[in-house]
């Protein structure tokens, strides 16, 4: 599959009908929980693929919606990326949960 991180889903783009294509393609977060601050998922999954490691994705107000939130972003991230073993964590802190995704550190 190589550095495709579309797969083959379509994705959406911001006003598809200007720009001529300079729009960068856009994953959408569930809209269930309420989510702060959500991280663009396809530079996520080429930093994660280039780097490896811990990158933190969103913040969220309860455990719940952030709990909803890792489950959602690790069933996406097996369907955008299969061949790029990501675990999504859930850690407390000032009041929020924050959500994160890592995969092993390449070498």
């Amino acid at each position: 599959m190589g550095n495709d991180f579309a797969g083959a889903e379509r994705l959406a783009h911001r006003a598809c009908n200007t720009k001529k294509g300079a729009v960068t393609p856009v994953i959408p977060w569930p809209t269930g929980p309420m989510i702060a601050d959500p991280a663009p998922l396809l530079a996520v999954a080429e930093r994660l693929h280039r780097k490896g490691g811990r990158e933190v994705v969103a913040r969220c107000p309860d455990k719940k919606d952030a709990t909803e939130t890792a489950q959602w972003l690790e069933d996406r991230f097996s369907r955008l990326a299969p061949d790029l073993p990501v675990s999504a964590a859930v850690d407390s802190g000032g009041g929020q949960f924050v959500v994160s995704l890592s995969v092993a550190r390449r070498r």
